[in-house]
Parts: C-alpha cells; sequence; structure tokens
C-alpha cells in the first residue's frame, strides 16, 4: 500500500520566483532547492525527486518543510555557515610586514604570522590568502 504524495500549494508568483530561482539563481545549492519544491509542486513523490536531483529523500523533506514555514526565503543558505577563515582583512599589515622580511622563505613569514595572529595556519592558507590580496589567478 503506498503513501499519498504530500502537496504543497503556492502562488503563481511564488511559482515563477521558485523557476527564475532554479535557472538564474547565484549559488548551484539555491538553483536545487528551487528545483526540488518546483518537483514537489509537480506531484512527484519525495523519494523520485530524491533521484532526480541526487539527494536523499530525507533532505527532500527537510526542504519542502523549510519551504512551508519561510517561504522562498527559507532556501536560501544562512549566512556565517561554513568554515571561518584563519586570515581576514584585519591581518593583511602583518601578512604584509612577514612576507616583505621573509621574501625568499614562504615558510619562515608563516611562522612569523602564526606568532602575531596566534594561529596555525598551512601554506596553502598563505599562498591562497596572498593570492586573493594580490589579485593573482592561475589563468
Amino acid at each position: 500500500m503506498s503513501r499519498n504524495v504530500k502537496r504543497i500549494d503556492t502562488s503563481i508568483e511564488t511559482k515563477l520566483l521558485l523557476e527564475k530561482g532554479y535557472k538564474e539563481g547565484n549559488s548551484h545549492c539555491y538553483r536545487k532547492r528551487c528545483h526540488i519544491i518546483l518537483l514537489k509542486l509537480d506531484g512527484y513523490k519525495s523519494s523520485e525527486i530524491g533521484k532526480i536531483v541526487n539527494t536523499c529523500e530525507m533532505s527532500v523533506y527537510n526542504w519542502v518543510n523549510r519551504f512551508e514555514s519561510y517561504g522562498i526565503e527559507g532556501l536560501k543558505t544562512k549566512s556565517g555557515q561554513g568554515r571561518k577563515p584563519i586570515l581576514m582583512e584585519e591581518h593583511l599589515s602583518i601578512v604584509k610586514a612577514a612576507v616583505e622580511q621573509e621574501r625568499q622563505r614562504l615558510s619562515q613569514a608563516k611562522i612569523i604570522i602564526e606568532e602575531n595572529i596566534g594561529k596555525p595556519l598551512s601554506n596553502a592558507t598563505l599562498t591562497r590568502f596572498l593570492k586573493v590580496i594580490t589579485g593573482v589567478t592561475n589563468e
């Protein structure tokens, strides 16, 4: 015996905003979430949606519930998610001074920076930060 598909109702304006978010959203995650809700509006089961968008059924339930509670705003990623950066703008002067002091030895500059900011960091983190502040890319 199969369960009934949970139906969600929304206005035409909201559906148009979901379609726009699915096609033109800034992040892949947001586009995927809009797609989940659009498929649910079309009457798909959560298990089918999970297979279509390559996610688990529980994740589909969670996003549908968040959409019902908060609307389209609930599909956006909340600020403050993810790992906080080790090096920030406020460390710019410390990094510049250390790199100027130890131009040829980045590992020595890293040690100086670690002593000044009180946090360990990897060579890759320092290199990434230097690329960002100088605007260097691999292209």
